[in-house]
């Protein structure tokens, strides 16, 4: 599987301070909070487009408990010839809307309990997909081990959403910083 044009989806969790210990003894309203394997967190989702190379396309963010699948069409720019994404996409909402959209879906399959026959495909596929889509993890962990923003510094979507914003435009720098060197020599 060769992606010549398409964006890679995927979503992160952003930590939010859980405590009451405030003016209004409340959390912050706009945060909410989800499970993730056995463990529970509580704060806001950051979730992203990829191009091919890494770079960031677009962005929306959310509370922690909307599901991913949700935000994929305002992901979206119309110009994608190929989606990759992980199990979190892997709804029959998404492939129809991929289908009619004319877009070749390459979204990680689940397996269903009780599913017996294709496992190996399956297993063939999810892994090619999760070769590729690698790479449009690459933003994720720039913002959070480069740029240290691991947890949300202000209160509401709308102000952590901004800064998130400014932060991906520098984490593209950040990936493309040797192709820039290499314009200045």
């Amino acid at each position: 599987m060769i992606l010549q044009e398409g964006k890679m989806v995927d979503a992160t969790l952003i930590h939010a301070p859980s405590s009451t210990k405030n003016r209004d003894r409340k959390r912050d309203p706009e945060m909410h909070q989800t499970k993730k394997g056995n463990q529970w967190y509580f704060g806001m989702k950051a979730h992203v487009a990829t191009d091919t190379q890494g770079l960031v396309q677009a962005v929306e963010f959310t509370a922690a408990h909307v599901p991913d699948h949700r935000v994929l069409e305002e992901l979206l720019t119309g110009d994608e010839k190929t989606v990759l994404a992980d199990r979190g996409y892997d709804y029959p909402q998404v492939h129809e809307f991929l289908r009619k959209q004319g877009i070749q879906d390459a979204v990680a399959r689940r397996r269903f309990p009780g599913q017996k026959t294709g496992l190996q495909a399956l297993q063939r596929f999810n892994r090619r997909v999760a070769s590729i889509r690698a790479r449009g993890e690459h933003a994720f962990r720039v913002l959070k081990c480069q740029f240290g923003y691991r947890k949300t510094r202000y209160r509401g979507l709308a102000k952590n959403g901004a800064q998130l914003t400014t932060l991906f435009a520098l984490v593209n720098l950040y990936l493309v910083r040797k192709e820039l060197c290499w314009l200045r020599a």
